[in-house]
């Protein structure tokens, strides 16, 4: 079976977008800590060190649009409890997700 190599250099490529899609660091790493199970805001960013409240909600926000992130409401009344968790199509980055860390950590391993 042949590789097939998209054109990821041109705009309309579905690999290039989906790319410019996760190419965040915060993206890949609110994955990461989302794979562990549904999480409310403050716990993600307790979770993920470095990013700051307005980012995280941002993020949250563009990936819920993307399909990647379900926000569910627990608590209406002020002070509103939502929790975040992975969608079945953000469940599917965690096997690509998992072969990136394998491949850093052989190539950490080499360099030792």
């Amino acid at each position: 079976m042949a590789l097939i190599v998209p054109d990821v250099l041109e705009e309309s490529c579905a690999t290039r977008q989906a790319l410019e899609r996760l190419a965040s660091k915060w993206r890949v790493l609110i994955i990461y800590a989302l794979l562990a199970g549904p999480q409310r805001h403050a716990e993600l960013r307790r979770r993920v060190a470095g990013i700051s409240q307005k980012v995280l909600t941002g993020t949250l926000r563009d990936m819920e649009s993307d399909g990647l992130v379900q926000r569910r409401v627990l608590k209406e009344d002020p002070p509103q409890h939502v929790e975040y968790s992975l969608t079945a199509l953000g469940k599917t980055l965690q096997e690509p997700l998992a072969a990136i860390c394998d491949w850093a950590l052989a190539r950490s391993a080499d360099r030792r």
